[in-house]
């Protein structure tokens, strides 16, 4: 098609046009015959409605419906049951009309998208997201918004530019239109235009588990968005997927901060060919995909991921299933958990290698010293304890579950310091150990 033209079919919106002229987004039907005509037909919502894959019965689950105009949605998934939550960007007036009209309960907050992670409004079981996303400036923030308002599954829709013939590029690189000022539906706060695997690669990369194609019709695509990976079949008893640790992707250890955009790498040891898709990775039962698989040092296997995102400050608890194999017993992640120390004290010095006390032998490299030090916070790890010898901060790469004699810590030993006589001194969040000595041999 010539740039031309489709910059002209870019800018058509007959569906403004309707709305200008009736007054009303959606159409409504009364239990009193009463009737509101809009530009959408009550059909066409209906239909809409019946392929999302909610549960007919709603009763005791919360929805949260963004951007609801004139809200449809959030009446019909009420009429199911459900304790809805409406918000829109400015106070729609038909909206009150037709709450009266039912004497509806649906909460009605006006909000912004981005205001709602600090509106107290906390998560809802299912999230309605329906023809909002091409309106934000930041579409990718936008649905780690809306993943992390949803307990189970949220319903996306959106324009997107290959409804028609989405099939016949399935495979590209995901790619997405921009429209600067009014190419789009003639108005301003139009601003992305992506293609349907676009629109299903950004949902996955926001954090849902697995995305569902429910339907493509007039330069629309509608998504389910999964929180948790697809139900299992009952199998025999199998072993246990071995989990060593999860880690921080880039600065090591279980620490994670909600303000920064964080990645774990999570260590395991399978059993026979895995895929990454095949990976079943969760984070306080919520599952998140893997975007990378490989094979580390040491006969080990690591498994990257994103964080879930908006999971809250505390402590959170990560399992991983291989094909074949069962969920693995859980290890703990801290998110904004700030370290706390006690009165530091070491316990044993040694090799890191032979285990001998109190010396290390620096005839074999890289050369590892190990302490054993007791008064380390809960969530001490290799990013918040330093190791010292004589002044010398050593790269710490292991700090151990608490055991018998405290919490192992493991540093390299720096290449720039030869035999001699050294003082080791551990210091955590704010607080240093006493020294004790060791002796560099081997040189």
């Amino acid at each position: 098609m010539h740039a031309d033209e489709q910059r002209r079919l870019r800018k058509l919106n007959p569906t403004h046009a309707l709305v200008e002229t009736r007054g009303w987004y959606h159409s409504f039907r009364f239990p009193d015959g009463t009737e509101f005509e809009g530009a959408h037909p009550v059909e066409l919502s209906e239909s809409r409605y019946a392929e999302f894959p909610l549960p007919e019965d709603l009763t005791g689950r919360t929805l949260l419906d963004i951007g609801a105009w004139d809200g449809w949605f959030s009446f019909e998934a009420e009429r199911h049951g459900a304790a809805v939550t409406a918000i829109d960007t400015v106070e729609v007036a038909n909206f009150w009309t037709v709450h009266r009209k039912l004497d509806s309960r649906v909460a009605y907050r006006e909000l912004d998208l981005f205001e709602v992670p600090g509106a107290g409004l906390g998560r809802f079981d299912y999230v309605l997201f329906l023809g909002v996303l091409y309106h934000t400036k930041h579409p990718l923030l936008a649905l780690e918004i809306v993943c992390g308002l949803t307990r189970e599954i949220a319903i996306v829709e959106s324009y997107v530019i290959d409804s028609r013939n989405w099939e016949d590029h399935a495979g590209e690189i995901p790619s997405l239109e921009f429209y600067e000022t009014d190419e789009l539906g003639g108005q301003m706060d139009n601003w992305f235009g992506p293609t349907v695997g676009c629109l299903m690669a950004l949902c996955r990369a926001a954090g849902f588990a697995r995305v569902e194609l429910l339907s493509t019709r007039d330069n629309r695509a509608a998504l389910a968005c999964y929180r948790r990976w697809e139900p299992e079949a009952e199998v025999p008893e199998q072993a246990q997927t071995k989990l060593n640790r999860v880690t921080n992707a880039m600065r090591g250890g279980i620490n994670f901060r909600s303000s920064r955009d964080e990645y774990l790498t999570w260590w395991f040891e399978p059993a026979g060919e895995t895929a990454r898709e095949d990976v079943r990775l969760e984070v306080d039962g919520l599952g998140v995909g893997a975007f990378f698989l490989g094979k580390a040092p040491g006969g080990r296997w690591i498994v990257s991921s994103r964080m879930p995102p908006y999971l809250g400050a505390g402590w959170h608890e990560a399992r991983m299933k291989v094909p074949g194999h069962g969920w693995s017993d859980p290890v703990r992640l801290a998110i904004d958990v700030e370290p706390h120390a006690r009165e530091l004290a070491i316990t044993i010095v040694c090799d890191g290698t032979t285990w001998e006390r109190n010396a290390i032998d620096l005839s074999r490299s890289p050369a590892f010293l190990s302490v054993w030090v007791t008064g380390l916070g809960e969530n001490a790890d290799e990013a918040n304890v330093g190791l010292e010898v004589g002044g010398h901060a050593l790269r710490v790469d292991y700090v151990s579950a608490p055991e018998a004699d405290g919490v192992q810590v493991n540093g390299l030993w720096p290449e720039t310091l030869g035999a001699g006589t050294y003082e080791v001194v551990v210091r955590h969040a704010g607080k240093a150990s006493v020294a004790v000595t060791v002796n560099a041999v081997g040189v």
